[in-house]
């Protein structure tokens, strides 16, 4: 048998699709009619066969681990079951010819061409109502049709930009439109990271295979949405409904990669006509908002009004002609399903001219030949809302009888829509190891460019995991693929962001939005104060094992401070620490476009890290031990974190946080356990807690007393876990903060930090009373406050 290139040979193949079965009457993707693997697939299936197995299982667990590394997730909604779940690739892409996609892409750019030209009439002339070419109920009591937006054009002249198509083979080979995504479409970041992964996977086969890359469709669209902002120094901007959204993930990855801030409605507030950003530094025009949430939740002022989503005030920024909202407010109104029944003709009207791509046959029950051809064909149909906006499989009926079908009918016609049950071709998938046929739909991405409507070349594919069409959705279990488009030639792949190494110019950084300040800083705190904790445990467990029992006036004295953090020291891992990491992480998910993936990843581990100790350790040595673990992992979070972060205005107010809660826990540290009146072993205690047993031994040459402890752990500026060394790494980063010396003058922040300085640093280790600590701390608590009026409001 002879051997192709990549090593395979026809028995190999025959034995990779020894058990692949297309159904019987469904187009499969990978096997064409006459049962043999079509052309676009063969170059992969021969390099696919030529692996064995446990070079293939090491290659998808690449994949996988890159997206582990890069903490890609969604959410799924359930009763019980709200949390992160790991992405679901499926790892066998969907290829696709170059001339087939020429010819979907054609089909598409031409349907969102009238789906522009239908939104601009329902919200300018409303021409097709008025001559009867759509039924005015379907846009007047449509809940996506917003009457504070009729008659306001868009600043852009367009209201629609970037769009999805979810489509689908049907029995015949062909492609339809499943459904139109105008209202805030997801998943073309998913898009992004699904090729990262599989590229991880098949990274020599996708160089052989010639495959288009993505990067230039998100390099076009963001140069469109620069353009959009003018010349004014305004700002683009992502808007997102925040991190429990369930593709808050693709938001962060988006904003990260294509370079725009990560908003969230308050974030922002309107000023004379103009949406402006809430920064550190005032606040700054914006013109441009990518907005992925529904119009809905925008402005609760003239839409929603309980929504806590969105920023007063913000219509009436679009109305004055100072804001851009990608798309449209009102444009969701294009992705409900009833209106599918009227695309065909409206093509006709508009255009002159039948759908290139059409969509699945549907049937609007509010008209009467329509609805006695619905009770008269029966068989496969699906019944759902008329207003329904989500895919098509989802919130519909199918296979109800005459009876049923004729009696929803009459009681609620106007509101339901029909449409054929669709089976959907099918795409192979791995599962145990083995190629099984599944079946499939695309989501496809356009994004409107200088030059106009601009075709992702892929998206991504749905895989259901049961052989039934209508369960595709991740919310239901299913998988997602990369979608590779295959060409005769290979293209040449280009960064997102632009490359010109003659002009190296550094950029301007973006103002940091208040919000985003106000989750570092706390952060910064909830980390620290976690880390005090675990090490206040272990040294109160190692004493355990060691002392006459809980009694001890030591172990007293430190159960009493630890009860002061909320914490049971009888737990060996306090459920008040596992709810101080976790406000942590909440913290890191608020800024998940400005923060470290590495250090966001860190503290999931840590948290897993706390429930594995919570269910084993014991009071005493076992605890001790675990507190040890925790605080390396503690300890490898703050050195990744302030090791490799950037020193944008953001890392200054973490570094900031971390600062006052370290002088802020090692002051409480001081006053509870080395006041003369502290029980014995207090001052070792403090020691151990500030990591400074081996620096006392080296600058003092006499055993622990309460001056020298004092000194070290108060006074010593060059001590890192000294409280004078907080206040001077204050003042550093006081000085790169805006504003703060304003006119020349002062501020009540400066003055604070000043104020707290100088009551400890005037002390000497006699005079260092456990009153003067208390004082060091009400100062401490002044600068957080002063820090909140000042930038985190």
């Amino acid at each position: 048998m002879t051997a192709g290139v990549d090593g395979s040979t026809g028995d190999d193949v025959a034995r990779l699709l020894q058990g692949y079965r297309p159904a019987d009457g469904v187009p499969d993707e990978l096997i064409g009619p006459d049962g043999a693997v079509r052309p676009v697939w063969d170059s992969f299936i021969r390099a696919l066969a030529a692996q064995a197995p446990e070079k293939l299982a090491a290659r998808i667990g690449q994949g996988e681990q890159y997206l582990r590394d890069a903490g890609v997730y969604f959410r799924r909604y359930g009763p019980q079951d709200t949390g992160q779940r790991d992405w679901p690739l499926s790892h066998v892409p969907v290829m696709i010819s170059q001339a087939e996609w020429d010819e979907i892409a054609l089909g598409l750019t031409e349907r969102a061409g009238l789906l522009e030209q239908v939104v601009a009439d329902i919200y300018s002339d409303n021409r097709l109502v008025a001559e009867g070419h759509l039924p005015a109920s379907l846009v007047a009591n449509n809940p996506e049709w917003l009457r504070p937006l009729v008659g306001v054009k868009p600043a852009s002249g367009h209201f629609l930009h970037f769009m999805a198509f979810d489509i689908g083979r049907g029995p015949t080979g062909k492609w339809w439109v499943l459904s139109d995504r105008t209202q805030a479409p997801s998943g073309a970041g998913f898009a992004l990271e699904n090729r990262m992964a599989t590229t991880r996977v098949y990274s020599d086969m996708i160089a052989r295979t010639n495959v288009a890359p993505l990067a230039g469709f998100f390099r076009e669209f963001r140069d469109r949405l620069t353009a959009l902002s003018g010349a004014d120094h305004s700002q683009v901007g992502i808007l997102t409904p925040g991190p429990l959204n369930e593709t808050y993930f693709e938001h962060a990855f988006i904003a990260r990669h294509l370079g725009f801030p990560l908003l969230q409605g308050d974030d922002l507030t309107v000023q004379n006509g103009h949406a402006m950003i809430r920064t550190v530094n005032g606040t700054s025009p914006v013109s441009v908002l990518w907005r992925r949430m529904d119009a809905g939740w925008v402005d609760p002022l003239e839409l929603n009004e309980g929504s806590r989503l969105g920023t007063p005030g913000l219509l009436r920024a679009i109305r004055a002609g100072h804001l851009t909202m990608v798309n449209a407010l009102g444009s969701g109104i294009l992705e409900t399903r009833a209106l599918m029944a009227f695309m065909p003709r409206l093509s006709q009207i508009l255009n002159g001219r039948d759908l290139r791509l059409p969509n699945i046959a549907t049937w609007w029950c509010g008209q009467e030949n329509e609805s006695a051809y619905m009770r008269d064909h029966p068989q496969g149909m699906m019944i759902s809302p008329a207003f329904a906006t989500a895919p098509v499989f989802e919130a519909a009926q199918a296979n109800l009888s005459v009876a049923e079908i004729t009696t929803r009918i009459q009681q609620n016609g106007p509101d339901l829509v029909g449409q054929e049950q669709v089976h959907l071709s099918t795409a192979p998938t791995l599962i145990d190891g083995a190629l099984v046929p599944r079946p499939m739909s695309l989501r496809v991405f356009l994004a409107r460019t200088a030059s106009g409507w601009k075709v992702m070349p892929g998206g991504f594919a749905q895989i259901g995991m049961v052989p039934d069409s209508n369960i595709l959705a991740m919310q239901q279990g299913g998988r997602v693929a990369d979608v590779w488009i295959v060409g005769d030639s290979r293209a040449k792949a280009k960064p997102i962001l632009p490359s010109n190494p003659a002009a190296v110019l550094r950029s301007t950084p973006g103002r940091l939005p208040s919000r985003a300040a106000d989750n570092l800083y706390w952060l910064g705190r909830y980390v620290e104060r976690g880390e005090h904790i675990v090490r206040i445990l272990r040294a109160h467990h190692a004493r355990l094992s060691d002392s006459e029992g809980p009694q001890a006036p030591l172990l007293q004295a430190s159960t009493a401070y630890l009860a002061s953090f909320g914490c049971d020291s009888a737990q060996p891992i306090p459920d008040s620490l596992l709810a101080l990491i976790d406000n942590a992480r909440t913290c890191a998910s608020q800024v998940g476009d400005r923060f470290s993936v590495d250090g966001a990843l860190a503290l999931s581990d840590l948290t897993r890290t706390l429930t594995e100790q919570a269910a084993t350790a014991l009071p005493g040595d076992s605890a001790a031990q675990a507190m040890s673990v925790l605080l390396r992992n503690l300890n490898g979070f703050s050195g990744l974190v302030h090791e490799n972060m950037y020193r944008f205005t953001g890392w200054r107010f973490l570094a900031m946080g971390r600062a006052a809660e370290r002088a802020a826990t090692m002051c409480g540290c001081l006053s509870a356990f080395a006041d003369p009146d502290s029980a014995t072993g207090g001052l070792d205690l403090v020691l151990e807690v500030g990591d400074s047993v081996m620096t006392h031994h080296r600058r003092y040459a006499i055993a622990p007393c309460r001056e020298t402890v004092v000194d070290l752990m108060a006074l010593d500026a060059l001590n890192p876990r000294g409280v004078l060394f907080q206040f001077n790494q204050m003042e550093q980063h006081l000085r790169h903060l805006p504003g703060v010396e304003l006119h020349h003058q002062m501020t009540p922040l400066s003055r604070a930090v000043l104020k707290a300085r100088t009551d400890l640093a005037l002390q000497t280790p006699e005079t260092l009373s456990t009153d003067v600590f208390n004082l060091v701390l009400a100062g401490l608590i002044d600068i957080s406050n002063q820090t909140t009026l000042a930038y985190l409001t």
